[in-house]
């Protein structure tokens, strides 16, 4: 296996620590361990007395009870813990796969859902998401078009990072149908799921579908990435089992700490929810004050879902040199549509901080000052 660069991860190493002004972070504002503990009494008490021994490798018993209390048809013993979201990817594609399968991957996308299939020596099409006049838009009849007979998996993400796209219940049900018509695996990156503005809350694809698997995390919608606890969820307990032998050959198991506290989060994960979807409505509303303003510029993408946006700029440059010279010169961080393999002058930009207004006061200053807007 030889896997290419993480291309996103490259460029957050080499900005996301040092630039003052964060415009496209994809999680939501998080908290500090007093914050969350506050959330319950008597929890840092419980706290100083979490064994710090190794943990099960599935995950703790009472963490997968509260994960499986998000789904209809999952129970605990469908839950599978793991260290943040990439290693639940790593593992599952390793599982499920192998050379000369062909796999079909929307895009854009976050990396890795296509990219270890690559580097295992799998085919891989792209199922394109397509500018439309109101935002992005799917074709179901183009994805049946891409299926073969070798084709092995479907791997999607709802809400989708980076676009902000929602697949509504008939595409997700459209989906369903193609997959299970000649027994093709769906994987569902849902990492962003608890933050739809209308409150609808679709299912989880592997409450779907027998062979679905679904992705979870502390990281983006509850804005807990240090936690570093993630999870997928099946009904296919032959992938279960797989995986839980696979997770032997990375993290083993998780942190107990992060797993006792991942507890506490998910108890009371709707107030945390709540917190971030109105710091992600405030900032929207933010936004469409600005594009509106700069219309001739920008094509505002405004997401249906999560923290996160691709918008297209019209500028006569390679957006990459852009956000380069914008994060050099004023300190703020956008993420170009390279990033993203994706050929075209769009950016990532993130509705999940409390800084939005102040990041973006200081992008509208860039633009002003060079003669951009």
């Amino acid at each position: 296996m030889r896997l290419k660069d993480f291309k996103l991860e490259v460029y957050f190493n080499q900005y996301e620590f040092t630039a003052p002004y964060l415009l496209t972070q994809s999680d939501c504002e998080s908290m500090t361990i007093q914050d969350l503990m506050s959330f319950e009494s008597g929890a840092e008490e419980k706290l100083k007395n979490v064994w710090l021994g190794y943990t099960e490798v599935p995950g703790n018993p009472e963490l997968r009870v509260e994960v499986a209390k998000l789904y209809s048809k999952i129970n605990a013993d469908d839950i599978l813990i793991h260290v943040g979201a990439q290693e639940a990817i790593f593992n599952y594609m390793n599982v499920v796969l192998n050379p000369g399968d062909h796999i079909v991957c929307q895009f854009p996308v976050y990396q890795s859902l296509y990219e270890v299939a690559h580097s295992i020596g799998c085919e891989v099409s792209k199922w394109e998401l397509k500018q439309g006049k109101n935002g992005w838009v799917v074709d179901i009849d183009e994805l049946k078009n891409l299926i073969k007979p070798n084709t092995k998996l479907i791997a999607i993400n709802t809400p989708n990072n980076p676009t902000g796209y929602v697949l509504s219940l008939d595409e997700m049900q459209a989906i369903t149908e193609i997959a299970r018509k000649d027994n093709i695996h769906v994987f569902c990156d849902e990492v962003y799921k608890g933050l739809e503005y209308d409150g609808n809350k679709l299912p989880w694809f592997s409450d779907m579908y027998e062979n679905a698997v679904s992705l979870g995390v502390m990281s983006k919608a509850y804005g807990l990435s240090g936690l570093r606890i993630g999870w997928v969820s099946t009904q296919n307990k032959e992938i279960y089992d797989k995986m839980v032998r696979f997770k032997h050959y990375t993290s083993i198991c998780s942190s107990a700490p992060s797993e006792f506290l991942t507890v506490i989060a998910l108890r009371h994960g709707e107030r945390i929810l709540k917190r971030n979807l109105e710091i992600i409505k405030d900032n929207l509303a933010i936004a469409d004050d600005f594009f509106m303003k700069y219309e001739h510029v920008f094509i505002n993408n405004k997401p249906k879902s999560g923290p996160i946006a691709f918008h297209k700029i019209n500028i006569a440059q390679p957006v990459a040199n852009f956000c380069e010279k914008l994060v050099s010169e004023k300190g703020v961080l956008l993420l170009p549509a390279s990033i993203y393999d994706y050929d075209d002058n769009y950016l990532r930009m993130g509705y999940g901080r409390k800084n939005f207004r102040e990041s973006l006061a200081i992008f509208e200053e860039y633009l002003v000052e060079n003669r951009i807007v």
